[in-house]
């Protein structure tokens, strides 16, 4: 599974329209809207690099609204879920 964080800007008059629009494509499994230098972050979530180099450009770029996007690949992660679940010995 590859993780990648996808950085967007977008026309400030569509951000909830071309939030939602990226929302609903497969393989999007959030979008957060934001203050800051982005106005949207997408976590995509796919089986692998091939469908990442289609998903973005793709199909992310070309949502209406979408100006930019700048894509992070994430290596591993970090969480506090995954952390605590590392160290689960399964005794209550």
């Amino acid at each position: 599974m590859v993780t990648a964080i996808v950085l967007i800007s977008a026309a400030t008059d569509r951000i909830p329209e071309t939030a939602q629009a990226i929302a609903d494509i497969e393989g999007v499994a959030e979008v957060y809207s934001c203050a800051g230098d982005v106005d949207l972050v997408a976590v995509v979530r796919v089986e692998g690099h091939e469908e990442l180099a289609t998903l973005v450009p793709g199909r992310i770029s070309k949502v209406a609204g979408v100006l930019d996007t700048d894509t992070h690949i994430a290596f591993r992660s970090y969480s506090r879920r995954d952390t605590d679940a590392a160290f689960d010995l399964g005794e209550d």
